[in-house]
């Protein structure tokens, strides 16, 4: 339990696999086969000196890892159902074999649906081209960066709504902008984002920026998360220019209310 921390709880370690592990007769549901000795009926098979057989399914990963990035590398991502007991089983078998294998393991969060993990066998998923082509690029960005990389995230045509929303006001401030020269705050984003990479933080200092009229560092902060299209300038009607620079000139004085309640 080195990397879930899970220790010799039967029930909590109860995995769908366990009863057909029982009645292999293991001495213990969470142990694991490195060689699957092959079963009638089975086409996949290869000889060993244990015999014919096949991979567990755990040792791909740790062989694959190895051959590519070497028997030490540094980071090893994977969703967060994964941590046991198929994360856990590849650094045992990795170590045992004399190799220290990954130095940092990040488990992110699951996408859901109405509360249910999008899966094809459930037949609730939504494609990344649908969403994209439904929402936009931006939209799908800023949905991920409003929830915290380790949480779940719930996807619904409300949420897809807020965020394509916020992608709208960014493109609407830079409207008849031209780019300016600028301070850009580059150590209040780095002490965001060293948090644990706290992309809520990130997004609502983008936003802060936006009412402060920092334009400089919020084009450098759309650009680096992937979303600098938002941030191009573009022709406006001469009413529009007017309204922004009406905008600027209050967020200049540090009127903040008089800037928020003129229409974006």
């Amino acid at each position: 339990g080195r990397l879930s921390g899970r220790e010799g709880d039967h029930e909590a370690l109860h995995n769908p696999s366990e009863e057909a592990e029982r009645a292999e007769l293991k001495e213990d549901p969470r142990d694991f086969a490195l060689w699957k000795a092959h079963k009638e009926g089975e086409d996949t098979v290869w000889e060993s000196p244990w015999g014919p057989g096949r991979p567990g399914w755990h040792i791909e990963c740790s062989a694959m890892a190895e051959k590519f990035l070497g028997p030490v590398f540094e980071i090893h991502g994977g969703g967060i159902d994964l941590i046991f007991p198929h994360h856990e089983n590849e650094l045992a078998q990795s170590r045992g074999a004399g190799s220290e294998f990954a130095r940092m393991w990040m488990h992110n969060g699951l996408l859901e649906l109405t509360g249910e993990k999008m899966s094809k066998s459930l037949g609730n998923i939504v494609s990344l081209r649908e969403a994209v082509q439904e929402w936009g690029r931006e939209a799908i960005l800023l949905f991920f960066m409003n929830s915290a990389w380790r949480k779940p995230i719930d996807f619904s045509d409300e949420v897809m709504a807020q965020a394509s929303a916020q992608a709208e006001t960014f493109r609407n401030y830079f409207v008849g902008l031209d780019s300016e020269p600028g301070e850009i705050d580059r150590d209040a984003l780095a002490r965001v984002l060293d948090d644990d990479f706290n992309t809520p933080e990130a997004l609502a200092l983008f936003h802060d920026w936006r009412a402060r009229g920092q334009t400089a560092s919020l084009r450098w902060g759309l650009d680096l998360f992937g979303l600098g299209d938002l941030a191009q300038a573009v022709e406006a009607p001469d009413g529009l220019v007017a309204l922004a620079e009406r905008r600027q000139e209050a967020r200049a004085s540090r009127d903040f209310d008089e800037a928020d309640r003129l229409p974006k």
